[in-house]
Formats: structure tokens, C-alpha cells, sequence
């Protein structure tokens, strides 16, 4: 649904009788127990765009298990909203009942939602509802299909280990993920877990090394502890942020000198501090360009003029 339709459409159902009268957006990201999906944060931006387009002040309450800081439903006070938007998911179940409950008070809408049981009182609590799945023939396009979205972000590729109990107390694995992982969380990336590990018949595994490198052939970036999760990245032409999970250095680091790969951190002193100048230059033109180098390396006859290689 265009933006504009959007716009148009909510203009019908929601038309504050007091122009200081105020709208609260929710849906499944609101409760605290809700499930978020990529679907419902899109359609809540599409309802909340729609509503500032049409000059209605809203307020949009978030899990706070989602989105610590943000208003949740517990902050905001009924008797400060004159209506009530619920947007995608499912209309059905106690937690919308409850919502009923809590803001009686309100003019309750629900759009592009899903009505599982139309006589549920969770469906039946709402003014008007305008459903995605209307068999009737009243159908309403996702909301989440339209709604506007900020530029694409990098797809990293993860592939660390946990294993290799080979190196004794020399292992660093654990407090490299402890590090790792919480940083990765709080980057703008589009995160894909790429296991080296391959499997006959478990779906999330590739099957065969070929699927394997295609997978990573299609990432920006690989952060790594292992080394066919360099090796392989470095092979597809893809930057590789590596780290030596052995304390003193191993394997990781081995082929990371041979390749003069320079994107290596050792265990002993990760820091999220370390990684971020080497994130910055593995997604740069130059890291990139680097990359392709090593690829070219690894793939072609040696070339006179690898002492240039970095």
C-alpha cells in the first residue's frame, strides 16, 4: 500500500475530536512478552509516517525488553489518548484483551491486522478493524510492504568456533565470543550465521563447499575466529575481521601472515575499541579492494608483485 493510501485511509478512521488530542500506536512490538518481527517494525513505521503525514500527534509504545528508554504501554496513561491504532499480527488473545481493558476510555482501531475468530472479544474490543485476511473480499495490503526504509545496511557473515579443545589451556574462545558477539549486536549490519560446518540434513547448514562459498561470496564482510572462515572469505573476495582464539596465536594467525591479511586481532587484548577501526576498513573501497587481491592471490599463479600486496 503506498504511503499516500496509507495516509488516506487512516484520515477515515482517525480524526482526533479535539486537536491536541493524541493517538497511540501499538501492536505486538508493544507488549512485553510480544514477539518483534522485521514485519511489525515495518508497519509501525508505515502507520506512524502515515500519521505525522496527516498531522495527528501519536505516541508509538514499545517493549522495553525490545527497546529499553522507549515509552512502553505502562507509561502511557490512558487518559492521555484519544484513540488507539493496533497494527499487524494477529488480533486474538488476552494481551488484547487486556489493551481493550486499559484503554476503554479510547477510540480503538486495528489495520492490517490478522482476524483468526471473529466473535474472540479480542477482535470484538475494537471500533474498526480492517483486516489483511478478510475472506470477504475487504482485503488490505500489508502494511509492512510499503513502508519506507533507510539504506542498505552490510551483510557480515559470523563463523566462530567453540571447539578446538586441542589447544588446552591456551583456549581463548569463550571470552573471544563474550566480546564479539555483544559487539556485533550493536552494529548496523544484517547478521547471517556462516558455520563452516556442513551437514547432509540440517537445513541450516550448507551441504556441499560450493553452497558454502556461495553463501559467502554474498556477504560485505566475515568476522571470524576460525580459519576456513578466512581462508574461504578471503578466497570469495570478501574482507575478513579475524581474531586468533588460541592465546600466543595458531593457526588463524598463521594464515593470516602468510597472506599478509592485515584485519587480525589476538585474543589476549580484544576490545570492541580494537575491532571498530578494522570493521571501518574492511567495508572501505580499500578493504575491499584488498580482499580481491588475496582472492586473486589465492586463486591464480603467483603473482610478481605480491610484496605489494596490502
Amino acid at each position: 500500500m503506498p504511503p499516500s493510501c496509507l495516509s488516506s485511509l487512516l484520515d477515515g478512521l482517525l480524526r482526533p475530536r479535539a486537536p491536541e488530542g493524541r493517538t497511540l500506536l501499538t501492536g505486538w512490538f508493544s507488549f512485553l512478552d510480544g514477539e518483534v518481527t522485521a514485519g511489525d517494525a515495518l508497519a509501525q513505521r508505515a502507520a506512524s509516517a502515515a500519521l505525522d503525514e496527516l498531522g495527528i500527534a501519536h505516541d508509538t509504545a514499545w517493549s522495553p525488553a525490545f527497546a529499553p528508554g522507549a515509552t512502553t504501554l505502562e507509561e502511557a496513561l490512558p487518559e492521555r489518548y484519544e484513540q488507539l491504532l493496533f497494527v499487524c499480527g494477529p488480533a486474538h488473545g488476552e494481551q488484547i484483551r487486556t489493551l481493550h481493558r486499559r484503554y476503554a476510555s479510547c477510540r480503538r482501531v486495528a489495520v492490517g491486522v490478522s482476524v483468526v475468530t471473529p466473535d474472540d472479544p479480542a477482535v470484538r474490543g475494537f471500533d474498526r478493524v480492517l483486516a489483511r485476511d478478510d475472506p470477504g473480499g475487504g482485503l488490505l495490503p500489508d502494511l509492512a510492504g510499503a513502508a519506507r526504509t533507510g539504506p542498505a545496511t552490510p551483510v557480515v557473515g559470523v563463523a566462530l568456533t567453540y571447539g578446538q579443545g586441542e589447544y588446552g589451556d591456551r583456549r581463548a574462545h569463550d571470552g573471544v565470543a563474550g566480546v564479539l558477539l555483544p559487539w556485533l549486536a550493536s552494529k548496523d549490519c544484517a547478521r547471517v550465521e556462516a558455520d563452516t560446518r556442513l551437514a547432509h540434513a540440517d537445513w541450516r547448514h550448507c551441504r556441499t563447499p560450493d553452497q558454502y562459498l556461495s553463501l559467502v561470496g554474498r556477504l560485505d564482510l566475515m568476522v571470524t575466529d576460525r580459519l576456513h572462515g578466512l581462508v574461504l572469505a578471503l578466497r570469495s573476495g570478501v574482507p575478513a575481521l579475524a581474531v586468533d582464539p588460541v592465546r600466543g596465536g595458531a593457526k588463524v594467525s598463521g594464515q593470516a601472515r602468510l597472506l599478509r591479511w592485515p584485519a587480525l586481532l589476538p585474543a589476549e587484548s580484544l576490545t570492541a575499541g580494537l575491532l571498530d577501526p578494522w570493521w571501518d576498513w574492511c567495508l572501505s573501497p580499500a578493504g575491499k579492494a584488498a580482499a580481491r587481491r588475496r582472492a586473486a592471490r589465492l586463486l591464480g599463479p603467483p603473482a610478481t608483485g605480491d610484496a605489494d600486496l596490502p
